[in-house]
């Protein structure tokens, strides 16, 4: 099946609704963003729509979904590897970790998870590398923490500062990523908890 065929196949099997607040449920078919609580949204269908594109997620793949929010991505990454893939979502707020765990779990799909952002870190670097990383937050400056997680070969999709940037790590350690830019996108900040202060007895 066509790249496009895939992910229009996904969008119709994981309906929007069931990952959206009972509030916004009725606005479900708005091509826009859907607020979801502590300032976060829904991403817009058809900016999902072509950032799945630009991901190229392939039978198999270990995903990283960054910025998880309902779920909502985690689960459509999830469809496309299939049952042979992994996918894990971090979050950073712990309502929407609540939130999007619950809205992974109802999908049936237990090759994904998600779990609760590590203070100080984007990602998670603990269980990289991964195939595919999709970040549905805008950060300002290209997050080598996170280029630094990709599997050799790997895709990195982000926005920043605007431009929406897809990134793909070298085949090997003797090059460095190529990185294309693929128009103009508003997002939420990408955002990362200070780091844990020790504690002082």
């Amino acid at each position: 099946m066509a790249l496009a065929s895939r992910v229009d196949a996904a969008l119709t099997a994981v309906p929007r609704e069931r990952f959206l607040p009972p509030g916004q449920r009725r606005h479900r078919r708005r091509d826009a963003p859907l607020p979801i609580g502590h300032g976060q949204t829904n991403s817009q269908p058809t900016t999902v729509r072509q950032m799945l594109e630009l991901l190229d997620v392939q039978p198999g793949d270990r995903v990283l979904d960054v910025g998880s929010g309902s779920g909502w991505t985690t689960v459509l990454l999830a469809w496309l590897t299939g049952a042979e893939g992994s996918v894990v979502g971090v979050e950073r707020v712990p309502d929407l970790v609540a939130f999007g765990a619950a809205n992974v779990e109802a999908a049936g799909m237990p090759w994904a998870h998600v779990r609760e952002a590590v203070p100080g870190r984007f990602g998670a670097p603990s269980q990289a590398p991964f195939e595919r990383i999709l970040v549905s937050a805008q950060a300002q400056e290209l997050p080598l923490d996170l280029v630094s997680q990709l599997a050799p070969g790997g895709v990195l999709v982000v926005p920043v500062a605007g431009r929406m940037l897809r990134v793909r790590a070298a085949d090997d350690d003797a090059g460095g990523p190529t990185v294309e830019e693929h128009g103009w996108y508003r997002f939420v900040p990408l955002v990362a908890d200070p780091p844990d202060e020790p504690q002082v007895d």
